[in-house]
């Protein structure tokens, strides 16, 4: 008789790092990926949390971890034991915990497959993102019971360079007596560190002797930096002093085309906040595209315009359902507006021949689009696949060039449903700092579903028909880049910011306290 081996599950102690979802090493990564079971600590930030749960198993379960070591690490057993895949995962590096240490040793003394994930120590980690290097001999440390602290040995780390400890911010005023206690220089320069890796780090710069008093308002797990490090901090200072930190920015795009714009917008800074104005929904009747990509395969057009991403996918979906590839469209010469645009059909496979130098809209396409002439052009028509809502200004210039047009509804563009109340909220009162349009539906549709954004919203358009109906709407456009794309976009509103930095660094006091510029950096300043 053969007996069926039951499988085993292995168990795995990952350091999650300081916070930053980012920080997480591809090993810890591979571990979370392949968990069937993760037990979290308190210290591990929700947003960290969040991006593990988006990529995990779709029936891997999460809770915190709860009890001394011993009851953690029979959870774990447990779970190997039944064939799980079992994770804990802890803040910043798993054996910078004495209770992890116990829950391994506790694990060792089974027969369970283990191992343990390192990962960037919290008090290293949020030092080097505060801009205060710890060079040479010094000590960092996660601190879980201050009692057991040697402040002697702190006091000599102090006196070679810096140290960084993470603590919890109730026992800032105990870590203040012991280095005072200890001889620590009561004006050696001291930095704390909130939020740390985050998206609303903040950090407040003082003395031995002030610091406790300048980290009221502190809460949770802090950083502590004292020392010679700490001074160096207004040159080495970059991830609070990004161009878009701590803003808080609008993103009102369709879910599938926020993402690349709200990643550009974290890499300098911002909190991206995504709300759907519109969703796209195939045309009501289908025979006018079913028409066109026929008239595709017989050699109908000689060219195809594609004035968006979502007309270029509406054409692939309708070619999939057929079975066709990139291979029928041979003859027919491809217009783009933008490179988004372009980007989409180059995915295919497909180079376009025609995307504009200049101004990415109808009128930049029309500019440099040939006339038709009957010698060299035997095939007249144009296939226009684009919203129900388009204006007819690209049709209109095509048929005045002497091309036959065949303006075809590939999608639908519907209003999305409203926000929820607090974002509407937000919305008409300046909870946002900036707001970015990437064409004019997404500006009609969002003050319908959610109200006109305030008047010290920053508001930045992708171009200037996004920009004329803005101004149709009484807002005020602040940003433009010189070209449509989603890329320059963010890299404007930027620079608008860094350029805001400045004049109000240039202003006395007096006139940054009255100035009407807006934007969190503003109220930084003031």
């Amino acid at each position: 008789m053969t007996r069926t081996r039951k499988p085993v599950g292995r168990i795995a102690f990952v350091g999650a790092g300081p916070g930053d979802p980012g920080l997480l090493t591809r090993r810890a990564h591979d571990a979370l990926v392949d968990a069937d079971q993760v037990v979290y600590d308190r210290g591990v930030p929700e947003s960290l949390l969040d991006a593990v749960r988006a990529q995990a198993k779709s029936d891997a379960q999460f809770s915190p971890a709860e009890g001394v070591p011993g009851d953690v690490a029979k959870v774990l057993i447990s779970a190997a034991r039944s064939g799980l895949n079992a994770v804990h995962l802890v803040a910043g590096d798993p054996f910078g915990h004495d209770s992890v240490v116990k829950e391994v040793q506790a694990v060792a003394r089974t027969a369970a497959h283990f191992e343990v994930v390192p990962g960037v120590g919290q008090a290293e980690g949020v030092a080097t993102y505060a801009g205060v290097p710890l060079p040479g001999v010094r000590t960092a440390a996660d601190v879980e019971d201050v009692t057991t602290l040697d402040f002697d040995a702190l006091a000599a780390a102090v006196a070679r360079g810096s140290l960084a400890l993470a603590v919890d911010a109730g026992d800032l005023a105990a870590i203040r007596d012991g280095l005072l206690a200890a001889g620590v220089d009561g004006a050696t320069a001291v930095g704390v560190t909130g939020d740390g890796t985050g998206d609303t780090q903040y950090t407040t710069t003082s003395t031995v002797d002030s610091f406790v008093a300048a980290a009221l308002g502190f809460t949770g797990r802090v950083v502590l930096t004292v020392g010679d490090g700490v001074t160096q901090r207004d040159k080495l200072s970059w991830w609070e002093n990004r161009p878009l930190y701590g803003w808080k920015v609008l993103v009102p795009r369709t879910k599938e085309q926020a993402g690349a714009m709200s990643a550009r917008l974290r890499a300098y800074g911002a909190i991206p906040c995504e709300v759907p104005t519109i969703a796209v929904e195939p045309p009501r009747t289908p025979a006018q595209m079913e028409r066109a990509v026929k008239g595709l395969v017989d050699g109908r057009y000689a060219w195809v315009i594609f004035t968006s991403v979502n007309a270029v996918r509406a054409v692939w979906e309708k070619f999939a359902e057929h079975g066709l590839d990139a291979r029928h469209f041979g003859g027919v010469k491809i217009a783009c507006i933008g490179e988004a645009t372009a980007d989409a059909v180059r995915a295919f496979g497909i180079q376009p021949e025609l995307v504009p130098s200049g101004e990415q809209s109808s009128e930049g396409l029309l500019a440099e689009f040939s006339p038709h002439d009957e010698i060299l052009d035997p095939v007249g028509r144009v296939l226009l696949p684009r919203a129900d809502i388009a204006t007819e200004t690209l049709a209109a210039g095509l048929t005045e060039r002497g091309w036959e047009v065949d303006d075809v509804t590939a999608y639908r563009t519907v209003r999305a449903a409203p926000p929820p109340a607090e974002i509407r909220d937000a919305i008409k009162s300046g909870g946002f700092d900036a707001v970015l349009f990437t064409s004019s539906s997404t500006v009609r549709n969002l003050v319908g579903i959610a109200g006109k954004p305030h008047a010290r919203t920053v508001v930045a358009v992708i171009g200037p028909k996004t920009a004329e109906t803005a101004t149709e709407f009484g807002l005020r456009v602040d940003v433009q880049p010189a070209h449509a794309s989603v890329p320059d976009l963010v890299e404007a509103l930027a620079a608008y910011a860094v350029e805001l930095r400045e004049k109000l660094a240039a202003m006395p006091a007096k006139q940054r306290r009255g100035s009407k510029v807006q934007g969190p950096t503003a109220l930084r300043f003031r």
